[in-house]
């Protein structure tokens, strides 16, 4: 037990601060888009599960299918194949990026408006276009290496460079909305311009062999290596857009009650999303160690090492969810000063709190089950949560108003720790 705590905690520390940094500069970004106004905030509430499902996708789910794939190819003894997967890996990150930058690039206004409405998309669509338009490949490239890296074993490495991006995010951002004056889309240009800065710098650490081997790029593409990362990476970015998709719904079901209740709604889920990096700190190094020892075939170690790390992310997750339930209003307050906005989110923090330690429970076993390679039970329970918190929105918020909402995804976030939890065990991950 200690070992496998020893082993974690070694891995998952670097992660944990590039997290935290994370953390610190989205909740910056938060408080910066809510000074612009309650419009702005409303139009960045609209963004937000977009520019998450982003985050979430390169760097956690197809992130995590790299970092699997490579984890266990190593742990098999494959290096050849470990090197020649970097080129794909790359390509597939092009591709990713595309899918989000032509879309809500070309036509964020009417993509947005049919989520949020028509005044919070016109706040929202300037800021879009940069943010994606120009952001979302070097996003998808610095984190895809990045994962090449923790692939490695080489947490440290990747999480120097991500550090400095994240450490740099919060100053510029606020240069260009207030001190230039460029409002909203300045946190696009200062997203853009950090995440390029990153993904060049990760580029010259991994061609230089940082991840333990020097990169295959003089291959040809090959449907097996492609495939290796794609198993676990197309069923997690589908786990990550079934979430973001859930998120995105229920806005679309409070925007009936007002962009108030939009932006309140936009300061709880944006909580629930700083539950993802935190978890990712230690689901991280789940997805290398339990990646390692499946390669060497050693299946009751992985799922040793899968509950040590899903009980540490509980306590942690179960804290922070404590912290805001005890005091939501305190939260709401560090975000905007629109008395209505306070009350709503406070409201909804009180509720939604409490689930945050099953949450955080099941995204590190969602992070181990990505080094082993079974997705199944992961996938039926974001669909569980899906269905609770859409569903059981439709079905409560009628009846109790604003609460029944907020219960549902409350009951969602916890149907889904119960769930991925479960599947970690010898009748299924053998």
């Amino acid at each position: 037990m200690k070992r496998r705590l020893s082993a974690i905690l070694a891995l998952a520390a670097p992660t944990a601060l590039v997290s935290l940094l994370q953390v610190a500069g989205q909740l910056f970004e938060t408080w910066l888009a809510a000074r612009q106004g309650t419009a702005a905030l409303a139009g960045w509430a609209v963004v937000l599960p977009f520019a998450l499902l982003l985050q979430m996708m390169s760097v956690g789910a197809m992130g995590g299918g790299v970092a699997a794939a490579i984890a266990r190819a190593l742990g098999a003894g494959r290096r050849e194949e470990a090197a020649a997967l970097v080129l794909h890996a790359v390509l597939i990150a092009i591709a990713a990026a595309a899918c989000f930058a032509v879309p809500l690039a070309l036509a964020p206004q009417a993509i947005l408006g049919a989520i949020g409405g028509a005044e919070a998309a016109a706040a929202a669509a300037p800021y879009a276009a940069w943010l994606f338009g120009a952001g979302a490949l070097p996003a998808w490239l610095a984190n895809t290496l990045g994962s090449v890296l923790r692939g490695g074993g080489r947490h440290a490495l990747a999480a120097r460079v991500l550090a400095a991006a994240w450490a740099a995010y919060p100053p510029l951002a606020w240069l260009l909305v207030e001190g230039i004056g460029l409002g909203l889309p300045g946190l696009g240009m200062a997203y853009a311009a950090v995440f390029w800065a990153a993904a060049l710098a990760m580029g010259v650490v991994v061609l230089r062999g940082g991840a333990g081997f020097a990169p295959q790029l003089r291959i040809a593409p090959q449907g097996a290596m492609f495939a290796r990362i794609l198993s676990v990476g197309l069923v997690a970015c589908g786990l990550a857009l079934v979430a973001n998709l859930t998120t995105m719904l229920v806005t679309a079901q409070l925007a009936t009650r007002g962009a108030a209740a939009v932006a309140a709604y936009g300061i709880s889920a944006r909580l629930e999303f700083l539950m993802i990096p935190l978890a990712f700190g230690i689901g991280s190094a789940l997805t290398a160690l339990v990646g390692r020892a499946v390669g060497a075939g050693d299946w009751a170690e992985a799922r040793r090492i899968a509950w040590t790390g899903g009980a540490l992310a509980f306590v942690l997750a179960a804290a922070c969810g404590a912290t805001v339930a005890l005091f939501p209003e305190t939260f709401a307050r560090a975000f905007t000063d629109d008395a209505e906005v306070v009350a709503i989110a406070a409201r909804a923090l009180m509720i939604i709190g409490p689930a945050y330690g099953a949450f955080g429970l099941g995204m590190a076993m969602y992070f181990a089950a990505q080094g082993a390679g079974r997705m199944r039970w992961p996938m039926a329970a974001a669909l569980s949560r899906f269905t609770l918190a859409v569903g059981g929105g439709a079905l409560l918020g009628p009846m109790f108003g604003l609460e029944g909402h907020f219960a549902a995804v409350a009951l969602g976030l916890a149907a889904y720790g119960v769930l991925t939890a479960a599947a970690v065990r010898p009748g299924v991950w053998r």
